[in-house]
């Protein structure tokens, strides 16, 4: 599903952010990655849903290999990735309704469907009473389960989230990841991003720690 072989990146006029990466993750797999501030996790990821490509070596998703992927179809690869950001990134001028239709809007669905499918992932993440709210109106862990229904709505079979629990105190934290246990449960491979080494002890998942931009330990 996700295989990195020998994966550099480096920025111009900086050191290597990732440094000679080879791991494999499996179809279905859930999977966390930590390490310190600067470590390169936010680059991986990054590498993953090609919003930046590496220096040297493969990024081999689903069978494709990224480097060689053209710029014409980046958009329609981004379409089976979903994305969950520590800061929400949600458009404050528009309800939580439309902040979860965007990507089936720029995808092109028609009005019944993006009803549908949006109204479906804000009941998954418990916000179906929500819609028409603004995001601002939201608390925080509300505001992160929007970003979680946007992310989900176009049926990503990648789910990749960089600190989704970073601001969030320990019981909406936890309430957070029993989501994404319950995406990787209906076969979504889950790849997160985190530091709270608490939390993500406590479950039973494979543990990838980057250090310095290379893999340190699993």
């Amino acid at each position: 599903m996700i295989q990195f072989n020998e994966v550099y990146k480096r920025y111009a006029g900086q050191q290597e952010a990732l440094s000679g990466l080879s791991f494999n993750l499996d179809q279905g797999e859930m999977a966390f990655l930590t390490g310190h501030s600067g470590a390169g996790k936010s680059t991986l990821l990054k590498l993953i849903a090609l919003i930046e490509r590496s220096s040297h070596g493969q990024v081999i998703v689903n069978n494709q290999n990224l480097t060689r992927l053209p710029k014409w179809k980046i958009p329609y690869y981004r379409r089976k990735i979903g994305l969950v950001f520590q800061d929400h990134n949600l458009l404050h001028d528009r309800t939580v309704f439309d902040n979860v239709a965007l990507p089936l809007i720029i995808a092109g669905e028609n009005h019944r469907e993006i009803g549908r499918r949006v109204r479906a992932a804000l009941d998954k993440v418990g916000l179906l009473g929500k819609e028409r709210s603004q995001p601002i109106a939201l608390s925080g862990g509300e505001q992160q389960r929007v970003g979680i229904a946007r992310a989900v709505v176009n049926r990503p079979p990648i789910l990749l989230a960089d600190e989704p629990t970073g601001n969030l105190d320990p019981e909406l934290s936890e309430e957070i990841m029993a989501l994404f246990e319950q995406f990787n449960q209906v076969g979504v491979t889950v790849f997160i991003a985190s530091h709270d080494h608490d939390l993500i002890g406590r479950l039973p998942y494979r543990l990838i720690t980057l250090k310095n931009g290379r893999l340190a330990d699993e």
